[in-house]
């Protein structure tokens, strides 16, 4: 163990000279006889009057391998595409997590350039030039001087006062405790010894990325600017900025199902999905198909057959093997609690009744203590241990923080157990959440859904909605309801799930799963040549270049196009 650090030192000194060869898209390889066609459109000038800013930031093949398959098919669609991505330019960024790192002292002091800016800069940059389209660098609209001001300012501000700072309308001090908290994965900095120091570095680095993002704003005028996730460092602070500058923003993200991903306008989608008219999906044309063809993938979802990601392989599902292992007594009343990771919960949702998930949770166990007659099974999120980044902050450690001796009508089902989440949650007579998706599958089976705080579900008119902590207690007095969702309700809770899954969530034929044992993305690019990307052969990528070139809802109209379960079998995930 002692020699560790001289290790560390060895691996970073090779890592400068001989970066980690990141699996990149062959975009020759790819298009193969139609390369040369293709790199005659990337040289012309937009065709349509367009310019689209693609911000990749970092080089993770997880992000580039889907913007430089938007790259050529916008180009092929006559727009004009250039690539912004980090040069290891900022102190601290998106592609930093604790866990990642050798050491969190040494990233205090010199940033992510030593461990991860050498592979994640040359791998995307050089793909990327090989596309033959113009790809803009951070370094290249920084000065010195820019450096000296954003550590200034950045050491000056009252450390309390970070979070509500903002520059000529800019949150900085947001995203700065976004990407520090994503750092940390925890709900807050307090108990981190360097918490500070780090928070500190992120906010040096939103106040870069926001000098950088004016001036190339200001050089160059873009139609849409599209980023992964649109939060945090750098990308949300990119967004602010180009949103001021009167570009139209678009966000993605990877979907649930296999081959679908999720895009939004103006926002990331973990709010505008809170927000999105309901009028986008209640007078969908329903019929017996679609409700079949969504049971079917629901179902699917118990064993995560059809997901790109899913923590629910596996699971133990048998009634009775469950109620040995958690204690609880399925005979009896019981209300099920799902919570979210907490600091996914404290970034993604907006506060309603209570502050945060942690409050609303140990609120709810205090309530419990006093019912006897109802039995609260608490799930804990699996992705506390099975995510990339996984929790510093459990949520098992809370509650026993706070309830050293829990009351024998509450049961915890850790975020490692094997049990399913569903097969426990349809055991019981209804189920508090605060965040998750879940709501979404539990109502179309008729479970009742309490929510606490900005689920997707909310505002559908499908669940119990808390509008404050008083009016949440309210509804824990009508505990226990006795009775499933009416038909009514049903029908319209599926009719949101089939619009979440199947018309948000956009499937591209063009994108394929790779073997999980391998992959450094979930997914690669599997085209015969620049035919495939054309508008009229793949209806999920013309949906996103039509929403991206002339703002148009990303909804895929899987009702009209096809049944999700013919997209499914045609991507071989069926």
């Amino acid at each position: 163990m002692k020699n560790l650090p001289k290790l560390w030192a060895l691996k970073r000194a090779v890592r400068q000279f001989y970066p980690v060869k990141v699996p990149q898209p062959k975009w020759e390889e790819l298009l193969g006889e139609d390369f040369n066609s293709w790199k005659s459109l990337a040289s012309r000038e937009t065709q349509t009057g367009q310019r689209i800013l693609l911000v990749s930031t970092v080089g993770a093949p997880t992000v580039t391998t889907v913007d430089s398959l938007l790259a050529v098919a916008l180009t092929l669609r006559g727009a004009e595409v250039d690539i912004l991505i980090c040069d290891g330019a900022l102190p601290a960024c998106q592609a930093s997590w604790l866990d990642r790192l050798q050491s969190e002292k040494e990233f205090v002091k010199h940033g992510p350039q030593r461990d991860l800016c050498p592979s994640c800069f040359s791998s995307g940059y050089d793909m990327y030039r090989s596309l033959g389209i113009k790809v803009h660098r951070y370094s290249q609209f920084l000065s010195e001087d820019d450096y000296r001001r954003a550590e200034s300012l950045a050491a000056s501000i009252p450390l309390d006062e970070i979070p509500q700072h903002t520059v000529d309308g800019i949150p900085v001090g947001e995203h700065a405790l976004a990407g520090a908290i994503r750092f940390y994965a925890r709900g807050g900095l307090e108990r981190e010894e360097y918490g500070e120091a780090v928070l500190r570095r992120y906010m040096a680095a939103s106040l870069l990325t926001m000098y950088a993002s004016n001036r190339l704003f200001n050089e160059l005028d873009y139609s849409c600017v599209s980023a992964n996730h649109g939060i945090y460092v750098p990308q949300g602070v990119i967004c602010a900025v180009a949103k001021q500058k009167g570009a139209r923003i678009v966000n993605w993200a990877i979907g649930y199902r296999k081959n679908s991903f999720i895009f939004s306008h103006d926002d990331t989608y973990h709010h505008t999905l809170m927000t999105e008219p309901v009028s986008n999906w209640i007078n969908m044309n329903w019929d017996e198909e679609m409700e079949s063809d969504l049971l079917k993938y629901l179902k699917s979802r118990w064993s995560g057959a059809n997901d790109w990601i899913s923590y629910s392989k596996n699971a133990e599902a048998d009634r009775n093997a469950i109620s040995k292992e958690v204690g609880v007594d399925f005979s009896k009343p019981c209300i099920g609690l799902l919570t979210n990771v907490v600091w996914d919960a404290q970034l993604h949702y907006p506060q309603n009744a209570f502050p945060n998930m942690l409050d609303w949770l140990m609120v709810t166990i205090r309530y419990f203590a006093e019912r006897p007659d109802l039995q609260l099974v608490i799930r804990v999120h699996p992705a506390e241990v099975q995510a990339q980044i996984q929790s510093r902050q459990p949520v098992v450690e809370e509650i026993k923080r706070a309830f050293p001796d829990l009351p024998g009508n509450i049961f915890i089902i850790p975020p490692e157990s094997a049990v399913s989440t569903y097969a426990v949650m349809m055991q019981c007579d209804s189920v508090l959440i605060y965040g998750t998706k879940a709501g979404v599958e539990l109502t179309s089976f008729g479970v009742p859904v309490i929510v606490a705080g900005e689920a997707w579900i909310r505002n559908k008119g499908i669940t119990a909605d808390a509008t404050s902590s008083e009016h949440y207690m309210e509804l824990l007095e009508k505990l226990p309801l006795g009775e499933r969702l009416s038909e009514e309700i049903v029908r319209r809770a599926r009719k949101y799930a089939y619009h979440f899954f199947f018309r948000r969530t956009m499937p591209l034929k063009v994108i394929q799963p790779v073997n999980a044992e391998t992959w450094w993305a979930p997914y690669e690019v599997q085209i015969s040549g620049l035919n495939d990307l054309l508008p009229g052969n793949d209806p999920g990528l013309d949906a996103i270049c039509d929403g991206i070139l002339h703002g148009r809802e990303f909804i895929y109209p899987a009702e009209r196009l096809g049944k999700p379960s013919d997209e499914l079998a045609t991507a071989g995930v069926a």
